[in-house]
């Protein structure tokens, strides 16, 4: 693997590259080289400011949101086909600074990118509030969704161009100016998009992207008292400190956060579906994703082969170069996540489970220094253990029997998060119970990981509050008005007497 020429990537701000205040800037490595990729402004709390004055003054004049709506679905349609464009650049660069494989970054992420772009287009041109009537007797009632003002976003290193589309897609569509941090350890890409929508013709001001460490910047815009919506995707932790920096202006917040998914395999299940629906499942960008397949619930007759079968497809994955087309799996973000992924492995060995895949750092040719972690398959776990109850976010699957329906309902809903979950089965009344009992934001039958542009992803509990993508996310990003226009021309209403004079009679 060739990392290209490392350059600097100045940040975004009013439409023009921007260098930091400070003059500091962050280096991005290859996960899987080590080598540096490429260097960004370590932003500041005065870089925020510059960015969200910007913001402000482009929703306040209305370059954007009272730009007619043809031409604003003509902008984001034109923005979408810029990233189709450039698909082959931008999948390059989100491998080199991630380190997972290329496929998954040029033949999904992108198109899946554009497409949600081209969903939000749509959704410009269905604005929706209640009919106007009469509801007091003598006013016209109407309900207006208008854009909310300036929003803040604050993106994860997961899948860096795809979760900024994400926030960008229904923010823009509704009208709003943004102020964006991408994760800093997967910044140029999105500092590519917001290049990019400029060259769409999205005004200057509308969509602003700083760079730096979460603790400055992440905090900077949370806290900002001109910034009227929050939203993150990230950890939980994180998404309770950003909750408590939005308190100080009673700004909205918006949730995206961990997860730790249900898998449940019953004994009339395809097993052969379900194996191979598990290993995508838990493998999915290294496991690196907050919907992954995480805990296998497998009913006890069907136990033990579907750990033969689900060991089988773990040990055939291809583990290597993430820009051979071979590769199936690349990197994880870096080194000491590799760290993190293994204690819990060896932690939950010790503790009496049992490896029947992976469960160690492979030996790659020509990568010496790369984060590469095994697909693992940890068994016999108990219900209470960390890596049944924590967030491993690795390519990790714990694996655990059960009895009866019940049971594994209730070890699937004993967890903290509540984002996404699958149940696999042949009955449609068992599959109906299970939907409506897993307590997630999102459940299938007979598959993991599936998402659609016209459908919400977000989820309960501790995985945070507020959808992304469909016309769900489209409304997190707008705000409701009540507009009431009194019909009868009368100075005197009869409501006055509660100020002044006496009840009408009558």
């Amino acid at each position: 693997m060739a990392v290209q020429l490392a350059t600097d990537h100045p940040m975004f701000i009013d439409g023009d590259p921007a260098a930091s205040s400070g003059g500091a800037w962050l280096e991005v490595h290859s996960p899987a080289t080590g080598e540096l990729v490429g260097r960004v402004p370590a932003g500041t709390v005065v870089d925020v400011d510059r960015a969200v004055v910007a913001a402000r003054a482009a929703f306040r004049d209305g370059r954007w949101h009272r730009m007619g709506l043809a031409d604003r679905v003509a902008v984001m349609n034109r923005l979408a086909d810029l990233c189709d464009e450039n698909a082959d650049e931008l999948a390059r660069t989100e491998t080199l600074q991630t380190g997972t494989a290329y496929k998954l970054r040029r033949e999904s992420d992108l198109a899946f990118a554009s497409d949600n772009l081209r969903f939000f287009a749509t959704a410009i041109r269905h604005l929706e509030g209640k009919a106007a009537y009469e509801y007091s007797g003598t006013h016209t009632s109407m309900v207006r969704r208008e854009p909310i003002g300036v929003v803040g976003q604050v993106a994860p290193w997961n899948y860096p161009f795809w979760m900024a589309v994400w926030k960008v897609g229904p923010a823009l569509a509704a009208g709003n100016s943004i102020v964006l941090k991408p994760a800093s350890a997967t910044p140029i890409t999105t500092i590519r998009l917001a290049q990019l929508a400029r060259e769409a013709g999205v005004p200057a001001g509308v969509l602003n992207v700083v760079t730096g460490r979460g603790d400055v910047v992440g905090a900077a815009i949370a806290g900002h008292g001109d910034v009227d919506l929050i939203s993150l995707t990230g950890d939980s932790e994180t998404g309770k400190r950003i909750q408590a920096l939005a308190a100080g202006n009673v700004k909205r917040v918006h949730l995206e956060l961990g997860g730790k998914a249900p898998f449940i395999v019953h004994a009339d299940a395809d097993l052969e579906a379900a194996a191979r629906g598990a290993t995508a499942g838990a493998l999915i960008n290294g496991g690196q994703d907050c919907t992954a397949a995480t805990r296998a619930y497998v009913h006890r007759s069907v136990y033990d082969a579907f750990l033969r079968r689900t060991a089988e497809l773990f040990d055939a994955v291809r583990v290597g170069d993430p820009f051979d087309p071979s590769t199936d799996l690349g990197t994880l973000i870096s080194r000491g996540q590799v760290d993190r992924v293994d204690g819990f492995v060896q932690r939950a060995k010790a503790a009496g489970g049992r490896v029947v895949a992976g469960g160690f750092r492979p030996e790659v040719a020509g990568f010496p220094d790369g984060a590469f972690y095994r697909p693992t398959i940890v068994a016999d776990v108990a219900q209470e253990s960390e890596i049944v109850q924590n967030e491993v976010f690795g390519p990790v699957l714990a694996v655990l029997p059960f009895d009866t329906d019940e049971e594994a309902l209730t070890m699937a809903n004993d967890t903290k998060y509540g984002l996404a979950a699958s149940i696999w089965t042949r009955d449609v009344f068992r599959a109906m119970e299970a939907a409506r009992t897993l307590n997630f934001g999102h459940v299938q039958v007979n598959d993991h990981l599936m998402v659609a542009s016209e459908m919400p992803h977000g989820g309960f509990k501790q995985s945070g509050f507020g959808k992304d993508m469909s016309s769900y996310s489209f409304d997190e990003y707008t705000q409701v008005k009540h507009v009431m226009i009194e019909l009868t021309g009368e100075a005197d209403k009869p409501w006055h007497y509660t100020i002044f004079g006496d009840k009408p009679e009558g």
